[in-house]
């Protein structure tokens, strides 16, 4: 018969650099696991100083503080009687690696470095990192003194090796080796490893949860065993957001898993239970002669939030990483009455939603930081609406272009959810702008409606968006000071993925400001998250923002009326866009490719010419407005089709816009399909 373990993994809201946050919280997580009986304690990738230290991994200043925490870690009696496997960069021959370093009791069993390493999407690990490129090969790793000093080690196996403890036998995976096909625990699993790990920084895109889920269950159906899954969570620093799933996984079987979204800053899993792999044997147990009075483990369901869900909690929790961590006191967001400013308020409501529950459910830490970002030392969060009118400022950005419905549902929507809601007219400053121009060039530009060309349409809408990302900067600068309150607000933007992916909006308008928490949303999404935001919030004022369609209002009313809608103005549907995005992203279809695979899916209400006209139309839209995406607000990264420039979608941003040979190639095409 088997002896029953007790194991731990975690998420950890890890800071990138914030070493002294970062140790304090692997520590918590060792006092959690070591005080439910756990033997095994595994943490998420690069735990120490943090996943997202990008061009930082080059100094030689983050190397050395992680061995000084790792020092704090092994001298620390809260690391004694369990093993504690934590992620640092470890430099090797003057190579750096990404590792793992697996410790007892103040003594450094192994430092197994990662071999397959993420070089897609978000991911340039291969820009900081080389991978182990020798399975099954260990060598010795001189340790710095400091480190000798505390473990009398002088040197340590360094490479692909398990550890063999008195009861069984543990080998580690980290990241991305788990996604690859010859992942490293098909190996160990024939060559009698029976517990696997795998320490993690996988970030959150909607609908991406199951799929580390099967990844798990997958690893262990064939051949058995128990896996361990460690996963960071939060935001560390950038567009990026962790969400957890910590998880542990016997014999295909999910038996213990953390939540996905939490503003707890240690989340625990727990559960009781060719050529050969070198084995560095280990004189300590997992288990316990005592163990009989164990539970043995009985497989859970996971319940999968729906993207909605998704859309609600993540970018949610992002934000308030974003905002405690940034020191501000508050946010502050143009609201036009439309879909994407809209689900922006909603997102800051479900976060303040998040931390009412929070500091109800006893989470000192939230009310902690929720006390010091609204300077009251005896304020307790209750009511959210409340809440997020101490938070959250508001502001309708009205000019003589705008209507009477779109400033209803701003007001309605603000009402509901509590923000301090401001109406504020931009066509004094407009007019100043403009009668600036005219002095110096002596014309005053008319819109189109009033007999304009072209581009005196376009600069007249421009100058109204500038203006407006102007006062958003000025009032959230200054809106506290004028109410005799400490601090600033970050400037919360709300252009969505389909509107980058065609630079449907001004180059330095609303789109501009601190943070984005749906550019990487699509519309679609997006209406569906608001219908949830109705159900879930009881928020009815969004009920017409749905029904209404997307506009921008740049341009003069018609009898009081809408005249410009986004649609239109983009020439198709942002369904339609969406569809185009994921094929040119994920797809990877350039111009011909795209149009190949949509006059067969548009067939039935398309015409290949028709098609043929929209893909041309969207590549031209793409690549004339490619600049945008060099200056656009950093936001959540939600979807695998995103254009974000910064580092998912590398892309030139010149263009020659006239596609000559791609676009002939659609032609001849087209004309060979009505042939």
């Amino acid at each position: 018969m088997g002896r029953k373990v007790t194991l731990a993994t975690c998420s950890l809201n890890q800071w990138a650099l914030d070493f002294d946050g970062n140790v304090l919280r692997i520590l918590k997580s060792i006092e959690i696991a070591k005080s439910k009986g756990a033997k095994y304690r595994l943490g998420p990738e690069l735990e120490i100083c943090g996943y997202g230290c990008a061009d930082h991994f080059y100094e030689s200043d983050t190397l050395l503080h992680c061995f000084q925490v790792l020092k704090d870690l092994l001298e620390s009696p809260v690391t004694q009687n369990i093993i504690c496997d934590v992620g640092m960069p470890i430099m090797h021959h003057s190579v750096r690696y990404n590792c793992r370093v697996l410790f007892l009791n103040k003594k450094i069993l192994l430092i197994r470095p990662k071999m397959l390493l993420a070089n897609h999407g978000n991911n340039r690990e291969f820009r900081w990192y080389s991978p182990w490129s020798q399975p099954r090969h260990v060598e010795e790793y001189f340790l710095p003194r400091m480190i000798q000093d505390v473990t009398g080690q002088v040197t340590v196996p360094f490479g692909d090796a398990v550890l063999s403890t008195k009861d069984t036998c543990i080998g580690s995976e980290i990241c991305a080796e788990l996604w690859n096909p010859r992942s490293p625990h098909v190996d160990m699993g024939l060559d009698g490893v029976e517990i696997f790990t795998n320490s993690s920084a996988s970030y959150h895109e909607l609908r991406k949860a199951d799929q580390r889920v099967n990844l798990v269950k997958s690893a262990t159906t064939k051949s058995g065993g128990i896996y361990l899954f460690a996963n960071q969570k939060g935001c560390d620093g950038d567009r990026l957001y962790y969400d957890g799933c910590s998880m542990i996984a016997i014999n295909g079987d999910i038996v213990a898993h953390g939540a996905q979204f939490s503003l707890d800053d240690v989340v625990r899993a727990l559960s009781y239970e060719h050529k050969p792999y070198q084995r560095i044997k280990v004189d300590f147990s997992l288990s316990d002669c005592k163990d009989i009075y164990l539970p043995t483990h009985q497989p859970v369901d996971w319940g999968f939030h729906c993207p909605e869900e998704e859309i609600s909690l993540g970018p949610a929790c992002w934000l308030w990483d974003y905002l405690r961590r940034s020191g501000q006191a508050g946010f502050l967001l143009p609201l036009s009455g439309g879909v994407d400013s809209a689900s922006s308020a909603c997102i800051v409501y479900s976060m303040c939603e998040l931390l009412c529950k929070a500091v109800h459910d006893g989470n000192a830490q939230v009310l902690e930081d929720v006390q010091r970002v609204v300077s009251d030392g005896s304020y307790r969060p209750e009511d959210p609406r409340e809440l997020c009118g101490r938070l959250f400022t508001t502001c309708y950005m009205a000019s003589e272009n705008s209507s009477t419905g779109t400033r209803d549902r701003a007001r309605a929507l603000a009402t509901q959810i509590g923000s301090n809601h401001l109406n504020i007219n931009i066509d004094m400053a407009v007019k100043g702008m403009l009668g600036i121009f005219s002095i110096v060039m002596g014309k005053w530009p008319k819109f189109r409606a009033n007999g304009g060309c072209r581009r005196e349409n376009l600069a007249l809408q421009n100058v109204q968006a500038r203006v407006r990302m102007v006062l958003a900067y000025l009032f959230a600068q200054l809106s506290l000071w004028a109410q005799g309150k400490p601090g600033g607000l970050l400037v919360l933007g709300s252009a969505n993925v389909d509107e980058s992916l065609t630079g449907y909006f001004t180059k330095y308008d609303c789109s501009s400001a601190d943070i984005n928490p749906i550019g990487g949303i699509g519309k679609m999404d997006l209406k569906r998250f608001l219908q949830y935001c109705i159900e879930h919030f009881q928020l009815t004022a969004l009920t017409s923002i749905v029904a209404a369609p997307p506009t921008a209002e740049l341009e003069p009313l018609i009898d009081g009326q809408v005249s410009q809608t986004d649609e239109a103005d983009m020439g198709m549907t942002y369904s339609e866009l969406s569809v185009i995005g994921k094929l040119r992203k994920i797809a990877k279809c350039g111009p011909y490719s795209l149009f190949c695979k949509l006059i067969h899916s548009w067939r039935e209400t398309y015409s290949p010419l028709q098609v043929a006209a929209k893909v041309k139309r969207f590549f031209r839209m793409y690549s004339v407005n490619r600049h945008k995406m060099t200056t656009v607000t950093p936001s959540y990264h939600a979807e695998s089709y995103g254009p974000d420039d910064n580092r998912f979608d590398l892309r030139p941003f010149l263009y020659n816009t006239k596609w000559s040979l791609q676009f002939r190639c659609i032609d001849q095409e087209g004309l060979n399909v009505k042939l």
